[in-house]
């Protein structure tokens, strides 16, 4: 399948990657067995079923005013009722569609050198190759994060860590792919992405806003990038459903890989949009200051990157940018469905 005008990813990304993480490779850390459950707190990983559920229609307070600029303002919004899935979408499942329809994700194609605003010779050549944006654990700590990402050729959701590192695992939740990814294993699947409301919603599944560190997530317990000490269990990204559902049923809403919306990124949320099933701003309204002239979708949720001392997102209301051409080793997803026929025969 190919689609290429639809399912570049963006060459604002990869600069970014050029400007502030050059191409050089340094110490790849590879982790073949950062996922293990550790001794002090080995966990029972469940595969729910049904593999879904139902969330009902109802109203809640949307957005958080305590933590990051960004996330409000506070207000009462309504949604309608919909299925979800209880995990997020795995290797195992992104696996199937991929057999299915041969189906090439933008991680896994060359970068067009006409996405460049420069001359193809000034381009580094690793920045043409297919690959992605992959975690790496500094030596020392570091405020720049420029010194724990890199784009790394050859990594994509059969290879999360690169060429040189261990094939993903079947039961964690697949990486590396681009918002066009998701969408088209979505309709594949028959479900879709959810609204950033809809995602909100079924994550606080009726609680109040909190901002501790949650002891029922995989997060970073430690120093960040240095050392994750994984007293929750895991190191790097945990299977899905080892942590204890929330009180809808739903694992991992927080933490584990940012979970990606349908809607576009704007800072804050705006008050005049309706107050019913809301939606973010239209593609052309869409900011994202940390990628501008991009629009950037909502990922929302936090990931097994986050600690106290640095991306305190492991809450339902937290929300970031996420630029949609180009995937990450700790952005995942999961789909909503219309109906429970969808749900069902998505299982």
């Amino acid at each position: 399948m190919s689609n290429h005008g639809n399912r570049r990813r963006s060459a604002a990304a990869l600069l970014c990657f050029l400007a502030l993480a050059g191409t050089a490779a340094g110490a790849w850390a590879l982790w073949p067995t950062a996922a293990a459950p550790t001794a002090s707190d080995p966990r029972h990983c469940v595969s729910p079923t049904p593999s879904y559920i139902r969330v009902p229609a109802g109203s809640f307070l949307m957005g958080q005013e305590d933590v990051y600029a960004g996330e409000g303002p506070m207000r009462q919004v309504a949604v309608d009722g919909f299925w979800i899935d209880r995990t997020e979408v795995t290797n195992a499942d992104f696996a199937r569609f991929v057999r299915a329809t041969s189906y090439v994700t933008v991680a896994e194609q060359p970068v067009d050198p006409e996405q460049f605003p420069v001359p193809a010779d000034q381009i580094p050549p690793d920045l043409l190759k297919p690959g992605s944006a992959v975690f790496t654990a500094p030596a020392r700590p570091s405020n720049n994060y420029a010194d724990w990402w890199e784009y790394r050729p050859g990594a994509n959701w059969r290879k999360p860590f690169g060429p040189q590192g261990p094939d993903a695992l079947p039961d964690r939740p697949v990486v590396h792919l681009a918002y066009a990814d998701m969408e088209a294993y979505a309709r594949w699947r028959g479900g879709r992405l959810p609204s950033e409301a809809e995602w909100e919603y079924a994550a606080r599944a009726g609680q109040d806003n909190y901002t501790a560190q949650p002891s029922e997530a995989n997060s970073w317990q430690g120093v960040f990038p240095v050392k994750d000490f994984a007293t929750d269990g895991y190191g790097g990204i945990a299977p899905v459903g080892c942590y204890a559902p929330n009180e809808w049923g739903l694992h991992d809403m927080i933490g584990n890989v940012w979970e990606v919306t349908s809607d576009f990124y704007a800072p804050g949320h705006d008050p005049d949009r309706p107050v019913r099933n809301p939606r973010g701003p239209s593609q052309g309204e869409a900011f994202d200051p940390a990628n501008p002239g991009q629009p950037s979708r909502v990922m929302k949720g936090g990931s097994y990157l986050c600690a106290p001392n640095y991306c305190q997102r492991y809450r339902p209301a937290a929300r970031t940018g996420r630029d949609a051409g180009m995937g990450a080793s700790n952005v995942g997803f999961r789909l909503v469905y219309e109906s429970e026929k969808a749900a069902r025969d998505a299982s």
